[in-house]
């Protein structure tokens, strides 16, 4: 694998934060064609980029680090300036939560925002593991067949083959991402939809890793991802009742 891309002064510049910066870039992309639809200026999603970015980085630091101090694996302060500590359901509260204040500061439908997103955020996160493949973080159960990966420098480092979950999340995330793609018209609240997916996804792609279980024989992920579909189907239904925002 290759953890370290190149270094700048002494200073190592990831492989994983390389492919999450060409997540958010590609995303914005995405977001631009969806507000060209919906008649809107395409340069905003620039705009919405910052927020993302902002927010789904602080999001997912403060997560990690409360995570890490409330199980006792680390203090607060060492766990929020480590540079390995990021959680995706931290980025996704966080960056959902600028996102939403930035469409209150610029006047912007936030519905519609949030249903321009969907299927770009999903997109994005497929870069995002294809960095934590190309790390070795986030993979599986060791396994037997042939195709096994090892991650001798990985976190942590592991030489038995192990299944590469974190590929099986990309091939998910892109056919998912592909689906809201083609519903985006006809959707009464993509981000539901998004939600649904993530959580669905995690859920399964979960059994394969090696988290521990924390309640119900389910991992606190799989909990994380049984609220994501909870909360994507309450808001379909809900939206499903209302008026829709439709693209000009």
């Amino acid at each position: 694998m290759y953890p370290v891309l190149f270094e700048v002064f002494g200073y190592p510049v990831s492989t994983f934060g390389l492919m999450m910066a060409v997540g958010f870039l590609v995303a914005a992309w995405i977001v631009g064609k969806r507000l060209a639809e919906y008649g809107e200026d395409p340069e905003f999603s620039s705009t919405i980029l910052i927020y993302a970015m902002v927010g789904g980085v602080l999001g997912s630091k403060l997560y990690f680090a409360i995570d890490q101090w409330a199980l006792g694996a680390m203090p607060f302060m060492d766990a929020l300036l480590n540079r390995a500590g990021i959680t995706w359901y931290g980025g996704l509260i966080g960056g959902t939560l600028a996102v939403t204040i930035g469409t209150r500061i610029h006047g912007m439908s936030t519905l519609m925002i949030s249903n321009c997103v969907s299927s770009a955020a999903l997109v994005g996160q497929a870069f995002g593991r294809v960095g934590c493949f190309l790390v070795g973080d986030d993979y599986g159960r060791p396994t037997d067949g042939w195709w096994g990966v090892t991650f001798p420098e990985g976190a942590p480092p592991t030489t038995i083959p192990v299944h590469p979950t974190q590929l099986y999340e990309v091939v998910w995330l892109v056919l998912a991402g592909m689906l809201l793609w083609r519903r985006r018209r006809s959707s009464p609240f993509l981000f539901g939809e998004y939600l649904m997916a993530n959580g669905f996804g995690r859920f399964f792609i979960e059994m394969l890793r090696i988290n521990p279980k924390v309640a119900l024989g389910l991992t606190e992920p799989q909990w994380i991802g049984v609220a994501l579909v909870v909360l994507g189907a309450g808001g379909w239904v809900y939206y499903r009742s209302r008026p829709q925002e439709a693209p000009a």
